[in-house]
Protein backbone atom coordinates (compact mmCIF):
# COMPACT_ATOMS: atom_id res chain seq x y z
CA UNK A 1 0.00 0.00 0.00
CA UNK A 2 1.94 3.19 -1.27
CA UNK A 3 1.57 5.79 1.07
CA UNK A 4 -0.43 8.87 -0.63
CA UNK A 5 -0.18 11.55 1.21
CA UNK A 6 2.03 13.47 4.64
CA UNK A 7 -0.38 11.54 6.90
CA UNK A 8 -1.91 8.55 5.15
CA UNK A 9 -1.84 5.63 7.72
CA UNK A 10 -4.20 2.93 5.64
CA UNK A 11 -5.92 2.53 2.55
CA UNK A 12 -8.61 0.48 1.27
CA UNK A 13 -8.66 -1.96 -1.51
CA UNK A 14 -11.74 -0.82 -3.50
CA UNK A 15 -10.81 -3.06 -7.33
CA UNK A 16 -8.24 -4.80 -8.79
CA UNK A 17 -7.70 -3.83 -12.31
CA UNK A 18 -4.96 -7.09 -13.32
CA UNK A 19 -5.78 -10.61 -12.73
CA UNK A 20 -2.99 -13.73 -11.61
CA UNK A 21 -1.22 -14.54 -14.63
CA UNK A 22 -1.75 -11.13 -16.37
CA UNK A 23 1.67 -9.39 -17.89
CA UNK A 24 2.10 -5.76 -16.42
CA UNK A 25 4.54 -2.97 -17.35
CA UNK A 26 5.94 0.18 -15.80
CA UNK A 27 3.15 2.89 -15.85
CA UNK A 28 -0.13 0.40 -16.29
CA UNK A 29 -2.66 0.85 -13.61
CA UNK A 30 -2.87 -2.16 -10.99
CA UNK A 31 -5.32 -1.83 -8.40
CA UNK A 32 -7.81 1.28 -7.15
CA UNK A 33 -7.62 2.27 -3.53
CA UNK A 34 -9.93 4.39 -1.36
CA UNK A 35 -8.05 6.96 0.80
CA UNK A 36 -9.29 9.56 2.87
CA UNK A 37 -9.35 12.05 -0.10
CA UNK A 38 -10.73 10.34 -2.61
CA UNK A 39 -10.13 7.25 -5.11
CA UNK A 40 -6.37 6.54 -6.25
CA UNK A 41 -5.41 4.35 -9.46
CA UNK A 42 -1.97 2.85 -8.34
CA UNK A 43 0.77 2.52 -10.87
CA UNK A 44 3.29 -0.01 -10.84
CA UNK A 45 6.82 0.47 -11.62
CA UNK A 46 8.01 -3.03 -12.54
CA UNK A 47 7.71 -5.31 -15.37
CA UNK A 48 6.64 -8.95 -14.89
CA UNK A 49 4.03 -11.01 -14.55
CA UNK A 50 1.33 -10.84 -11.94
CA UNK A 51 1.56 -13.70 -9.50
CA UNK A 52 -0.30 -13.50 -6.43
CA UNK A 53 -3.05 -11.05 -5.30
CA UNK A 54 -2.46 -10.63 -1.51
CA UNK A 55 -5.07 -8.34 -0.45
CA UNK A 56 -8.58 -9.04 -1.51
CA UNK A 57 -11.27 -5.82 -2.20
CA UNK A 58 -12.53 -4.83 0.11
CA UNK A 59 -10.18 -4.71 2.99
CA UNK A 60 -8.68 -2.01 4.67
CA UNK A 61 -4.56 -2.46 5.23
CA UNK A 62 -1.58 0.02 6.43
CA UNK A 63 0.84 2.10 4.45
CA UNK A 64 3.47 -0.29 3.41
CA UNK A 65 1.15 -3.31 3.04
CA UNK A 66 2.17 -5.59 0.57
CA UNK A 67 -0.69 -5.53 -1.93
CA UNK A 68 0.63 -8.16 -4.43
CA UNK A 69 3.81 -9.94 -6.11
CA UNK A 70 5.11 -10.04 -9.65
CA UNK A 71 7.33 -12.27 -11.50
CA UNK A 72 9.91 -10.35 -13.16
CA UNK A 73 11.44 -11.46 -15.98
CA UNK A 74 14.07 -12.67 -14.82
CA UNK A 75 11.80 -15.20 -12.93
CA UNK A 76 12.20 -13.78 -9.16
CA UNK A 77 9.12 -12.49 -7.36
CA UNK A 78 9.19 -9.08 -6.46
CA UNK A 79 6.32 -7.13 -4.36
CA UNK A 80 3.83 -5.40 -6.14
CA UNK A 81 -0.24 -9.18 -7.27
CA UNK A 82 -1.99 -16.81 -7.79
CA UNK A 83 -5.04 -16.78 -6.46
CA UNK A 84 -7.20 -13.66 -4.61
CA UNK A 85 -6.96 -14.71 -1.35
CA UNK A 86 -8.61 -12.45 2.21
CA UNK A 87 -5.63 -10.97 4.55
CA UNK A 88 -6.41 -13.78 7.38
CA UNK A 89 -5.69 -16.77 4.21
CA UNK A 90 -2.25 -15.10 3.43
CA UNK A 91 0.30 -17.90 3.13
CA UNK A 92 3.85 -17.65 1.53
CA UNK A 93 3.75 -17.18 -2.41
CA UNK A 94 4.94 -20.39 -4.15
CA UNK A 95 8.20 -20.17 -5.41
CA UNK A 96 8.50 -20.17 -9.40
CA UNK A 97 9.53 -23.45 -9.73
CA UNK A 98 6.96 -24.77 -8.36
CA UNK A 99 4.54 -22.56 -9.70
CA UNK A 100 2.46 -24.16 -12.90
CA UNK A 101 2.00 -22.07 -15.44
CA UNK A 102 -1.26 -20.33 -15.68
CA UNK A 103 -3.90 -22.25 -17.68
CA UNK A 104 -5.72 -20.83 -20.87
CA UNK A 105 -8.28 -18.37 -20.22
CA UNK A 106 -11.57 -19.62 -20.88
CA UNK A 107 -13.88 -18.03 -23.08
CA UNK A 108 -16.42 -15.42 -21.50
CA UNK A 109 -18.86 -17.33 -20.17
CA UNK A 110 -22.18 -16.09 -20.03
CA UNK A 111 -22.78 -15.81 -16.46
CA UNK A 112 -23.24 -12.59 -14.83
CA UNK A 113 -19.10 -11.17 -14.85
CA UNK A 114 -17.12 -10.45 -11.98
CA UNK A 115 -18.69 -6.73 -10.33
CA UNK A 116 -16.15 -4.80 -8.04
CA UNK A 117 -17.32 -4.34 -4.75
CA UNK A 118 -17.07 -1.01 -5.34
CA UNK A 119 -19.84 -1.09 -8.63
CA UNK A 120 -22.05 -2.77 -6.58
CA UNK A 121 -22.05 -0.19 -3.87
CA UNK A 122 -22.72 2.60 -6.82
CA UNK A 123 -25.36 0.87 -8.59
CA UNK A 124 -27.21 0.04 -5.44
CA UNK A 125 -27.46 3.58 -4.69
CA UNK A 126 -28.12 4.94 -8.12
CA UNK A 127 -30.84 2.18 -8.58
CA UNK A 128 -28.89 0.80 -11.49
CA UNK A 129 -30.11 -3.28 -12.74
CA UNK A 130 -26.77 -5.06 -12.98
CA UNK A 131 -28.09 -7.50 -15.43
CA UNK A 132 -28.33 -4.58 -17.92
CA UNK A 133 -25.01 -3.17 -17.34
CA UNK A 134 -22.31 -4.56 -20.05
CA UNK A 135 -18.27 -4.25 -18.25
CA UNK A 136 -15.58 -2.49 -20.07
CA UNK A 137 -13.48 -3.88 -17.57
CA UNK A 138 -10.91 -6.63 -17.84
CA UNK A 139 -12.87 -9.56 -18.96
CA UNK A 140 -15.55 -8.19 -19.15
CA UNK A 141 -15.89 -7.02 -15.36
CA UNK A 142 -18.42 -4.13 -14.27
CA UNK A 143 -16.52 -1.45 -13.06
CA UNK A 144 -17.94 1.55 -11.04
CA UNK A 145 -17.42 4.14 -13.92
CA UNK A 146 -19.85 1.60 -15.99
CA UNK A 147 -22.16 2.30 -13.24
CA UNK A 148 -21.86 5.52 -13.80
CA UNK A 149 -22.82 5.80 -17.65
CA UNK A 150 -25.34 3.43 -17.03
CA UNK A 151 -27.51 5.56 -14.36
CA UNK A 152 -26.70 8.85 -16.70
CA UNK A 153 -30.06 9.86 -17.98
CA UNK A 154 -29.46 10.15 -22.70
CA UNK A 155 -29.76 13.61 -22.58
CA UNK A 156 -26.77 13.56 -20.04
CA UNK A 157 -24.32 12.19 -22.81
CA UNK A 158 -23.93 15.31 -25.14
CA UNK A 159 -22.94 17.22 -22.07
CA UNK A 160 -19.08 17.12 -19.55
CA UNK A 161 -20.83 14.69 -17.09
CA UNK A 162 -20.37 16.15 -13.57
CA UNK A 163 -18.97 13.39 -10.76
CA UNK A 164 -21.05 12.70 -8.49
CA UNK A 165 -20.71 14.15 -4.79
CA UNK A 166 -18.94 12.65 -2.08
CA UNK A 167 -20.94 11.43 0.69
CA UNK A 168 -20.82 13.63 3.74
CA UNK A 169 -18.60 11.12 5.86
CA UNK A 170 -16.05 11.15 2.64
CA UNK A 171 -15.73 14.57 2.89
CA UNK A 172 -15.30 14.85 6.86
CA UNK A 173 -12.28 12.23 5.99
CA UNK A 174 -10.68 14.53 3.48
CA UNK A 175 -11.46 17.47 5.83
CA UNK A 176 -9.84 15.67 8.66
CA UNK A 177 -6.43 14.65 6.69
CA UNK A 178 -6.02 17.89 5.21
CA UNK A 179 -6.11 19.46 9.04
CA UNK A 180 -3.49 16.43 9.60
CA UNK A 181 -1.13 17.57 7.64
CA UNK A 182 -1.23 21.14 7.69
CA UNK A 183 -1.36 20.77 11.37
CA UNK A 184 2.15 18.97 11.20
CA UNK A 185 3.66 21.46 8.59
CA UNK A 186 2.83 24.18 10.83
CA UNK A 187 4.21 22.45 14.02
CA UNK A 188 7.07 21.00 12.04
CA UNK A 189 8.12 23.56 9.33
CA UNK A 190 9.63 26.89 10.43
CA UNK A 191 7.65 28.94 7.71
CA UNK A 192 9.33 32.47 6.37
CA UNK A 193 7.30 34.19 4.04
CA UNK A 194 8.08 36.58 0.78
CA UNK A 195 6.01 38.81 -1.43
CA UNK A 196 6.41 40.59 -4.55
CA UNK A 197 4.10 42.51 -6.97
CA UNK A 198 4.92 41.59 -10.66
CA UNK A 199 3.66 43.64 -13.71
CA UNK A 200 1.92 40.93 -16.18
CA UNK A 201 2.18 43.95 -19.03
CA UNK A 202 4.45 42.19 -21.37
CA UNK A 203 2.62 38.73 -20.44
CA UNK A 204 -0.94 39.77 -21.13
CA UNK A 205 -0.12 41.75 -24.46
CA UNK A 206 2.24 38.36 -25.54
CA UNK A 207 -0.94 36.09 -24.52
CA UNK A 208 -3.72 37.76 -26.37
CA UNK A 209 -1.31 37.94 -29.45
CA UNK A 210 -0.64 34.15 -29.47
CA UNK A 211 -4.23 33.05 -28.81
CA UNK A 212 -5.69 35.42 -31.62
CA UNK A 213 -3.27 32.87 -33.59
CA UNK A 214 -5.21 29.56 -32.21
CA UNK A 215 -8.25 28.28 -31.97
CA UNK A 216 -10.74 28.61 -28.90
CA UNK A 217 -9.52 25.36 -28.20
CA UNK A 218 -6.27 25.43 -28.15
CA UNK A 219 -6.11 28.61 -26.15
CA UNK A 220 -3.57 29.64 -22.86
CA UNK A 221 -4.86 30.27 -19.72
CA UNK A 222 -2.27 32.97 -17.91
CA UNK A 223 -1.83 29.91 -14.89
CA UNK A 224 -0.29 28.06 -17.61
CA UNK A 225 2.51 30.83 -17.78
CA UNK A 226 3.01 31.31 -14.10
CA UNK A 227 3.29 27.31 -13.74
CA UNK A 228 6.62 27.70 -16.14
CA UNK A 229 7.50 30.35 -14.55
CA UNK A 230 7.90 28.79 -11.56
CA UNK A 231 9.22 25.43 -13.37
CA UNK A 232 12.11 27.40 -14.73
CA UNK A 233 12.63 29.23 -11.77
CA UNK A 234 13.93 26.66 -9.68
CA UNK A 235 16.21 25.30 -12.18
CA UNK A 236 18.07 28.22 -11.25
CA UNK A 237 17.29 28.38 -6.73
CA UNK A 238 16.95 24.22 -6.40
CA UNK A 239 16.93 24.60 -2.47
CA UNK A 240 12.90 25.26 -3.38
CA UNK A 241 12.70 22.08 -5.16
CA UNK A 242 12.83 18.89 -2.95
CA UNK A 243 12.16 17.43 0.46
CA UNK A 244 13.06 17.65 4.11
CA UNK A 245 13.85 14.10 5.33
CA UNK A 246 15.37 13.31 8.03
CA UNK A 247 16.74 16.52 8.73
CA UNK A 248 18.28 16.86 5.53
CA UNK A 249 16.95 18.43 2.45
CA UNK A 250 17.25 15.96 -0.51
CA UNK A 251 16.59 18.26 -3.63
CA UNK A 252 14.74 16.41 -6.96
CA UNK A 253 16.05 16.12 -10.30
CA UNK A 254 12.76 16.54 -11.37
CA UNK A 255 10.63 19.55 -11.28
CA UNK A 256 7.19 17.87 -10.27
CA UNK A 257 4.85 20.65 -9.77
CA UNK A 258 1.69 20.16 -7.64
CA UNK A 259 -1.59 22.28 -8.78
CA UNK A 260 -3.62 23.10 -6.12
CA UNK A 261 -7.18 21.82 -7.17
CA UNK A 262 -10.59 22.83 -5.03
CA UNK A 263 -12.92 19.95 -5.37
CA UNK A 264 -16.77 20.59 -5.79
CA UNK A 265 -17.80 19.19 -3.22
CA UNK A 266 -15.12 20.30 -0.91
CA UNK A 267 -12.01 19.95 0.33
CA UNK A 268 -8.11 20.53 -1.75
CA UNK A 269 -5.61 18.21 -3.71
CA UNK A 270 -2.48 19.23 -5.50
CA UNK A 271 -1.78 16.40 -7.74
CA UNK A 272 1.63 16.97 -9.79
CA UNK A 273 2.28 17.50 -13.27
CA UNK A 274 5.61 15.29 -13.73
CA UNK A 275 8.47 17.03 -14.78
CA UNK A 276 6.62 20.61 -15.93
CA UNK A 277 9.71 21.91 -16.75
CA UNK A 278 10.36 19.68 -19.95
CA UNK A 279 6.73 20.35 -21.04
CA UNK A 280 6.43 23.04 -23.90
CA UNK A 281 3.61 25.52 -23.19
CA UNK A 282 0.45 24.08 -25.07
CA UNK A 283 1.64 20.35 -23.65
CA UNK A 284 1.87 21.98 -19.83
CA UNK A 285 -1.56 23.47 -20.90
CA UNK A 286 -3.25 20.45 -21.96
CA UNK A 287 -1.69 18.41 -18.98
CA UNK A 288 -2.96 21.12 -16.14
CA UNK A 289 -6.77 21.10 -17.81
CA UNK A 290 -6.73 17.30 -17.67
CA UNK A 291 -5.72 17.20 -14.15
CA UNK A 292 -8.32 19.75 -13.23
CA UNK A 293 -10.81 17.54 -14.94
CA UNK A 294 -9.81 14.10 -13.20
CA UNK A 295 -8.78 15.25 -9.91
CA UNK A 296 -12.85 16.66 -9.64
CA UNK A 297 -13.88 13.24 -11.23
CA UNK A 298 -12.13 11.81 -8.40
CA UNK A 299 -9.23 9.86 -10.89
CA UNK A 300 -5.72 10.74 -10.08
CA UNK A 301 -2.87 8.22 -10.32
CA UNK A 302 -0.27 7.38 -7.63
CA UNK A 303 2.34 8.42 -8.74
CA UNK A 304 0.67 12.32 -9.19
CA UNK A 305 -0.59 12.29 -5.26
CA UNK A 306 3.08 11.47 -3.99
CA UNK A 307 5.44 12.72 -6.58
CA UNK A 308 5.04 16.76 -6.21
CA UNK A 309 8.22 18.50 -5.74
CA UNK A 310 6.58 21.89 -5.04
CA UNK A 311 2.96 23.55 -5.07
CA UNK A 312 1.39 26.58 -6.54
CA UNK A 313 -1.60 27.47 -5.60
CA UNK A 314 -3.64 30.14 -7.63
CA UNK A 315 -6.47 31.85 -6.15
CA UNK A 316 -6.95 34.50 -8.61
CA UNK A 317 -10.30 33.38 -9.51
CA UNK A 318 -11.61 33.39 -6.14
CA UNK A 319 -10.52 37.44 -6.30
CA UNK A 320 -7.76 36.95 -3.72
CA UNK A 321 -5.11 39.33 -3.69
CA UNK A 322 -2.38 37.54 -1.63
CA UNK A 323 -1.98 34.28 -0.72
CA UNK A 324 0.25 33.26 2.78
CA UNK A 325 0.78 29.10 1.87
CA UNK A 326 1.06 26.13 4.34
CA UNK A 327 3.91 23.76 2.91
CA UNK A 328 2.57 20.36 1.94
CA UNK A 329 5.20 18.91 3.93
CA UNK A 330 8.04 17.00 3.27
CA UNK A 331 8.15 19.89 0.38
CA UNK A 332 10.11 22.54 1.54
CA UNK A 333 7.79 25.81 -0.68
CA UNK A 334 4.69 26.51 -1.69
CA UNK A 335 4.55 29.71 -4.46
CA UNK A 336 1.35 31.63 -4.94
CA UNK A 337 -0.93 33.65 -6.81
CA UNK A 338 -3.13 36.73 -6.48
CA UNK A 339 -5.72 37.93 -8.76
CA UNK A 340 -4.52 39.54 -11.82
CA UNK A 341 -5.52 43.29 -11.30
CA UNK A 342 -5.20 46.84 -12.87
CA UNK A 343 -3.08 48.69 -10.31
CA UNK A 344 -0.77 51.82 -10.05
CA UNK A 345 2.55 51.65 -11.45
CA UNK A 346 5.34 53.73 -11.99
CA UNK A 347 7.37 52.95 -15.33
CA UNK A 348 9.87 54.96 -16.89
CA UNK A 349 8.99 58.42 -14.52
CA UNK A 350 5.29 57.74 -15.23
CA UNK A 351 2.72 56.66 -13.38
CA UNK A 352 -0.19 54.28 -15.24
CA UNK A 353 -2.50 51.52 -14.49
CA UNK A 354 -1.14 47.95 -15.32
CA UNK A 355 -2.31 44.33 -14.63
CA UNK A 356 -0.26 43.44 -11.90
CA UNK A 357 -0.26 40.08 -9.52
CA UNK A 358 1.35 39.74 -6.53
CA UNK A 359 3.03 36.32 -5.78
CA UNK A 360 4.06 34.99 -2.64
CA UNK A 361 6.34 32.77 -1.66
CA UNK A 362 5.98 30.12 1.78
CA UNK A 363 9.38 28.18 2.17
CA UNK A 364 10.79 26.30 5.25
CA UNK A 365 14.07 28.06 6.40
CA UNK A 366 15.37 24.58 7.24
CA UNK A 367 16.40 24.63 3.33
CA UNK A 368 16.51 27.86 1.99
CA UNK A 369 17.14 31.41 3.74
CA UNK A 370 15.28 35.07 2.74
CA UNK A 371 18.01 35.49 0.72
CA UNK A 372 17.70 32.78 -1.78
CA UNK A 373 13.39 33.24 -1.85
CA UNK A 374 14.35 36.83 -2.85
CA UNK A 375 16.17 35.18 -5.80
CA UNK A 376 13.77 32.78 -6.53
CA UNK A 377 10.92 35.54 -6.79
CA UNK A 378 13.04 38.53 -8.87
CA UNK A 379 13.83 34.87 -11.47
CA UNK A 380 9.52 34.22 -11.73
CA UNK A 381 9.64 37.92 -12.43
CA UNK A 382 12.22 38.06 -14.55
CA UNK A 383 11.10 35.10 -16.81
CA UNK A 384 7.19 36.65 -16.94
CA UNK A 385 8.81 39.78 -18.13
CA UNK A 386 9.69 37.28 -21.42
CA UNK A 387 6.72 35.62 -22.16
CA UNK A 388 7.96 34.36 -25.89
CA UNK A 389 10.60 32.54 -23.83
CA UNK A 390 9.11 30.47 -21.72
Amino acid sequence: MPSLGADMEAGTVVEWRVHCGDTVKRGDIVVLVETEKGLVEVEIFQEGVVETIVVAEGAKVPVGTVLATIRSAAGAAAPAATTVVTPAEIKPAPSPAATPPPPPRAEAPTSRPHISPLAQRRAAKLGVDLTTVIGTGAEGAVTAADIERAAAPPVAKARPERPTPSPPDRLAAMRKAIAAAMARSKREIPHYYLGTRIDMTRATEWLAAENLKRPITDRLLHAVLLIRAVTLAVREVPEMNGFWIDDTFKGSDGVHVGVAISLRQGGLVAPAIRDADQLPLDDLMRRMLDLVKRARAGVLRSSEISDATITVSNLGEQGVDTVFGVIYPPQVALVGFGKLSQQPWAADGMVGARPVIAASLAADHRASDGHRGGRFLAAIDRLLQEPSQL
